[in-house]
């Protein structure tokens, strides 16, 4: 099948997107009209999770890294939007970004271009960098752009500037980089938007007190980890549902009788329910419907059934009013990610795999129940293997969590990333690929659960 790759084209002072056959290269013309070839697949993708008040996933912010060592060596914000553009058209938006919204960077020249003839305005939400200057042919340009049905974000806000006055009336949401910004500077800004009724976006939110502060300020949205960061919490226990999935799971690591998984199973009829609604997911596989507890432990295996077991702690939360929580995608996206690594690495070795995924997927436990890790590895058995690497990150499967954490976050991604990508001799194809076949699968699940 001939792969349709996107190019962009410069030509009297325009720019815009051209396909090409069997071509693997874009060509970019940055503003000072400078043409940079930049190969498709050729960089990293990494999607940032966007929260509301609720701690609901409403959009990823797509980023883009560079496969060449060194962090983010990204040569132009069209180049690198170009790329994310180029290949998210090529395998489908829905497979970078499941029923979100996407977040993409645009420059004067993204702006300027005919670039957007490929993107779903339905799906996308174009930051504006800060970077940029506003000139009338810009305004002129984002007005076109949102009557055409686009929406806008203004990135990086830092001072209610001329420019930013200029642009208000045309974006529909705020973002303040917390990094860069104090919070006497918050305090001073975040009323005059609110009051232009701009939805806000607190960006690089890495803790709960951030969070916190945030939305007591009326941020309405928030990206960041501070939500996959364990808090701990002393005296916590366990639902009465989660600690029947960790008997079970306990269960079947120490090799019980399948009668006996059956009967604990079956005693709990909301666990019955949801495991069977779980396996029947597109996610599964299995050619054909599973209706009962002893099929599900026939068809899928112990290996399989301790797999749904352990989404089913983090699909748990969804009950509580959300559609799904971001744990649940990050920790199946991870799992996942973890079991396709170990695929490529050893194609033959089942059990390197299905090791791999209980390593991804266990990795936030300790976020998700606010225990710390050691009391969570004693309520579970797990080999010195897995407990090396969710403890220290340690031995194999520690470097491909290690790995997995690095790709979450690829435009801070530094020398140990680079490392680990040689260390399982992946190429920035195979791991795009790897990555955007968990995105997908861990959507599927996320939809189900």
């Amino acid at each position: 099948m001939t792969a349709c790759i996107l190019a962009l084209v410069h030509c009297d002072g325009d720019t815009w997107l051209h396909t090409h056959e069997n071509k693997n290269v874009i060509t970019a013309n940055s503003t000072s009209g400078t043409a940079i070839p930049l190969r498709v697949r050729e960089f990293f993708l990494a999607r940032q999770p966007i929260l509301d008040r609720t701690q609901a996933l409403v959009a990823y912010e797509l980023l883009f890294r560079n496969a060449e060592a060194g962090p983010a060596r990204v040569t132009s914000d069209l180049s690198a939007t170009a790329s994310v553009i180029a290949h998210a058209s090529q395998l489908g938006m829905e497979k970078v970004i499941g029923d979100s919204v996407g977040y993409l960077n645009v420059d004067a020249a993204v702006l300027m271009s005919d670039i957007f003839k490929f993107l779903p305005k339905e799906k996308v939400v174009l930051e504006i960098v800060e970077t940029m200057k506003v000139t009338p042919e810009i305004l002129s340009r984002i007005e076109q752009l949102v009557a055409d049905g686009f929406r806008f974000a203004l990135d990086d806000v830092i001072t209610d500037s001329d420019d930013v006055q200029q642009l208000l009336p045309l974006v529909e949401v705020i973002k303040f980089d917390l990094r860069d910004m104090p919070l006497s500077a918050l305090l001073k800004l975040t009323p005059r938007f609110r009051a232009a009724n701009k939805k806000l976006l607190a960006e690089k939110v890495e803790t709960l007190e951030q969070f916190e502060t945030c939305l007591d300020l009326g941020f309405d949205y928030f990206q960041g980890y501070y939500f996959a960061k364990p808090v701990i919490l002393s005296g916590k226990k366990l639902s009465p549902s989660q600690l029947s999935i960790m008997q079970l799971m306990t269960m079947i690591n120490s090799d019980a009788d399948n009668s006996d998984i059956e009967r604990a199973i079956k005693k709990n009829i909301s666990l019955c329910f949801n495991l069977l609604r779980l396996v029947n997911t597109p996610a599964v596989g299995v050619p054909r419907r599973i209706d009962s507890v002893t099929q599900a432990l026939m068809i899928l295996g112990r290996n399989q059934l301790r797999r749904w077991l352990q989404i089913m702690l983090y699909a748990e939360p969804c009950k509580k009013g959300h559609a799904s929580t971001p744990l649940l995608r990050l920790a199946t996206t991870r799992g996942k990610l973890l079991e396709l690594i170990a695929q490529q690495v050893e194609p033959r070795n089942r059990s390197l795999a299905d090791t791999a995924f209980t390593v991804g997927i266990m990795s936030l436990m300790d976020t998700l129940f606010s225990i710390p890790m050691e009391e969570i590895l004693e309520q579970v058995a797990v080999v010195d293997a897995v407990s090396d690497a969710l403890m220290h990150r340690s031995g194999t499967y520690g470097d491909m969590l290690s790995l997995a954490e690095q790709m979450e976050r690829i435009e801070e991604a530094g020398d140990m990333f680079d490392s680990l990508v040689e260390r399982f001799r992946l190429s920035a194809d195979d791991l795009v690929n790897l990555q955007l076949a968990a995105f997908e699968w861990s959507d599927s699940v996320a939809r189900h659960a």
